[in-house]
């Protein structure tokens, strides 16, 4: 009987253990950027590949930059049509154009 406790707390770890380290977790964002760069880099080497790496890494993904509000979409036009107006002048074209929807 004493020799019977130890051996079954022994069992069931072991067997918690397996439990555990059967569940597969899905990488994360991150793991999976690492994953893609990784692809690209290819036969990279030394600092041709570190430098690679860091840009791929850093890079924002296109889809995240790309979306803008619709103020902001508005505010890009305004903003490129009232070039080469200064001051009171521009405040005033603004203030319209950002105002007309």
């Amino acid at each position: 009987m004493k020799k019977l406790l130890p051996l079954f707390v022994l069992g069931l770890s072991l067997t918690l253990g397996a439990a555990q380290a059967d569940e597969k977790k899905e990488p994360t964002a991150q793991q999976q950027r690492m994953a893609q760069c990784n692809k690209e880099a290819g036969d990279k080497k030394g600092e041709e590949r570190k430098k690679h790496m860091s840009e791929c890494l850093k890079a924002k993904p296109a889809e995240a930059t790309s979306k803008m509000t619709p103020q902001q979409e508005r505010m890009k036009k305004c903003n490129a049509e009232a070039s080469g107006k200064t001051g009171d002048e521009r405040k005033k074209f603004m203030s319209q154009c950002l105002s007309n929807k």
